[in-house]
């Protein structure tokens, strides 16, 4: 298996970036707006990854279709109070940073919209590195194939030679229904007995584990 990707696809949120908890924190704060029943933390962390609307669809089924729009807006005014104090994973930097220098073409699939994709690249400094980026609010959600598949498409590279990786069951059922090969890790939303029924090439279960298989096989 040693080096056989030339395009590796992260997601964002769980993968990257420290903010599973910010997400959840979010989601419950939002209900409460509404003056709905907050959802389990199991519950708001299983929507992590997905579009905004289908997210809170899952999330809180209770919520009327005419109030898609507030629970958004209070969802967004909660998220953005907290996105400056979120951080990388440890080493997440750098790891990008590696991967670039040595001629990977690297890209992003997320549930984030494109607005908030954009503030979270530019926060974070790793918006230079990526080739392609595809967001919920431009593609269908995961777990359907699209991102990857445009994504693959405008960087010309086969499904062969892309990885998925990403921390949830809907990256790596978006990177089975694409064909491509999925990577999980278990220290974002999804917990590791859910991920273990995917598809995948490997599990690793901390950011130094995904630093060393990415730079032994990728």
């Amino acid at each position: 298996m040693a080096k056989r990707f030339d395009l590796i696809v992260f997601d964002w949120d769980g993968t990257l970036m420290d903010s599973a908890a910010a997400i959840v924190s979010a989601i419950m704060a939002a209900s409460r707006d509404l003056n709905l029943p907050e959802p389990s933390e199991a519950r708001a962390r299983h929507v992590i990854g997905l579009g905004l609307a289908d997210a809170l669809r899952h999330a809180v089924p209770d919520l009327p279709e005419a109030d898609y729009p507030r629970m958004v807006e209070r969802y967004r005014y909660h998220y953005l109070a907290r996105d400056q104090e979120l951080s990388l994973f440890p080493g997440a930097y750098e790891m990008v940073e590696e991967l670039s220098a040595a001629g990977r073409m690297l890209a992003v699939a997320t549930g984030k919209s494109r607005l908030g994709l954009n503030r979270a690249l530019e926060l974070s400094g790793l918006g230079p590195f990526f080739h392609a980026t595809r967001c919920a609010d431009e593609c269908f959600s995961k777990p359907h194939p699209a991102m990857l598949e445009e994504i693959m498409d405008e960087l010309g590279v086969t499904r062969e030679r892309t990885l998925m990786v990403g921390d949830t069951t809907h990256d790596l059922q978006m990177a089975r229904n694409a064909g491509v090969a999925g990577l999980g890790v278990t220290f974002g939303a999804h917990p590791r007995e859910a991920l273990e029924g995917e598809e995948v090439v490997g599990l690793l279960d901390s950011p130094a584990e995904l630093v060393l298989w990415l730079r032994k096989y990728a």
